[in-house]
C-alpha cells in the first residue's frame, strides 16, 4: 500500500467580526495577514509559518460563554513561537486572560474575541536555531 504524506495547510476559525479578529491576531499576537481570494463572505487569511489560519466571518454554532476555562480542554489550534515571553507581555498589555499549560511545557492558552481557543507553544528547537 502506498504511503500518503499529509501536511497541515490551514485551520479555519469562525469569527463574528473580521476587523475585531484581525486586531487580536495581527495587532496583539503579531501574526501576518496574507492574500485571500474574493469569497462570498468576509474574512481574512493569516500566515503562520508554512501554514495559515483562515478567519471566516460566518455564523458559529458554538457559544462564546460556558466554554472550559482552560483552552486545552476545548477544540483549539496550536502554534509555535521561538519565545513565549513577548506573547505573554502582549496579552498582559491588552488585558487578555490566558492560562499556562498544565503539562509544565512553556505554553499558554488564550481565546480570541469569539471564544476560539489558541495554544501558543515555545518551541525550544526554534529558539536554538534563532540563537545559532
Amino acid at each position: 500500500m502506498t504511503k500518503i504524506e499529509y501536511r497541515l495547510h490551514h485551520a479555519s476559525m469562525l469569527v463574528s467580526n473580521t476587523q475585531e479578529s484581525l486586531n487580536f491576531y495581527v495587532d496583539i499576537l503579531g501574526m501576518e495577514q496574507t492574500n485571500r481570494p474574493k469569497l462570498a463572505f468576509p474574512g481574512a487569511w493569516l500566515k503562520v509559518g508554512d501554514c495559515q489560519i483562515h478567519l471566516l466571518e460566518l455564523p458559529s454554532p458554538d457559544p462564546k460563554t460556558g466554554r472550559p476555562p482552560h483552552g486545552g480542554r476545548d477544540r483549539h489550534v496550536a502554534v509555535t513561537v521561538a519565545d513565549i515571553t513577548p506573547v505573554k507581555q502582549r496579552l498582559d498589555d491588552a488585558g487578555i486572560p490566558y492560562t499556562l499549560s498544565i503539562s509544565g511545557r512553556q505554553a499558554l492558552f488564550c481565546r480570541d474575541p469569539d471564544g476560539n481557543a489558541i495554544e501558543i507553544i515555545a518551541d525550544v528547537e526554534i529558539a536554538n536555531m534563532a540563537n545559532a
